[in-house]
């Protein structure tokens, strides 16, 4: 089993039900907010709020059109966020999820700095604060229950299915048989080295707020770098120890030939 969601936002009515599930099933506090033109509240994603939908506008055949975007975690097949965590606080779990493991963390936010998607949050408010962001419900997937989004989701937007194989021929499907209602693209199937999270939309997936991240897996593209570096380090040692020694050397040999010079007089 591999845990995948399939999104088709051309199914989204906006009702936010999703992200209400969310807050519920990890009882996190809501987050004061108010109007705005856009109408996405929160307005992006926080330490309390794991999931939202985004709200764009846009026109169609000269009439307004809602097109509406869920933000989450991709759970990546090879996680930047695990890779580059040093105390592998943040893990990839055999059904998909990436999880978090607050009693192994040090707080240095590694994580933060290199998921492509921008999604782990730190609890910046808390004294003893934590990384925070979507597991996919994995205590609810090992009970053999769906994730509290899709089991909410009214349109069936949100699609779980427990193979991202299977998601992935679902989208083909559905691609294929309705070429005018989807961008011919499954944003996640390559992106980030491909994701457990399937997007189908109706527009680019960029002119819904999803970014370019290139198809390579970020962790095989950072290795070569990562791995060098223990042998720079040893060659900066080295030259720094070389440089000490031969400024050593010279000013022994100057404090030497003043001594000489003080005993010829």
């Amino acid at each position: 089993m591999e845990a995948s969601f399939l999104i088709d936002t051309t199914k989204c009515i906006g009702c936010r039900g999703c992200q209400t599930a969310c807050k519920q099933w990890n009882q996190n506090q809501a987050d004061k907010t108010k109007i705005s033109p856009k109408f996405t509240n929160p307005v992006k994603l926080n330490a309390k709020t794991y999931t939202n939908i985004d709200f764009f506008e846009s026109e169609k055949d000269g009439s307004l059109s809602w097109n509406f975007a869920r933000n989450g975690c991709f759970h990546c097949k090879k996680p930047s966020c695990v890779s580059a965590c040093p105390v592998a606080a943040l893990i990839k779990t055999k059904e998909g999820p990436v999880i978090y493991r607050a009693e192994r963390c040090i707080g240095c936010r590694y994580c933060m700095l290199a998921c492509p998607f921008n999604i782990p949050k730190f609890e910046w408010e808390n004294i003893s604060p934590r990384i925070q962001k979507c597991t996919f419900c994995h205590e609810r997937i090992l009970d053999n229950k769906i994730p509290a989004c899709a089991k909410t989701c009214p349109s069936g937007t949100i699609h779980f299915g427990d193979s991202i194989e299977n998601n992935l021929k679902e989208a083909r499907r559905r691609l294929s048989e309705n070429p005018g209602r989807y961008f011919n693209h499954i944003y996640g199937e390559k992106e980030a080295g491909g994701t457990s999270v399937l997007l189908l939309s109706a527009l680019p997936l960029d002119q819904i707020g999803f970014q370019k991240v290139g198809d390579a897996a970020l962790p095989d593209l950072t290795w070569k770098y990562i791995s060098g570096i223990p042998a720079i380090i040893g060659v900066v040692l080295a030259a720094g120890i070389g440089s000490w020694i031969i400024t050593r050397r010279n000013k022994n040999m100057h404090e030497e030939d003043k001594s000489n010079d003080a005993g010829t007089r």
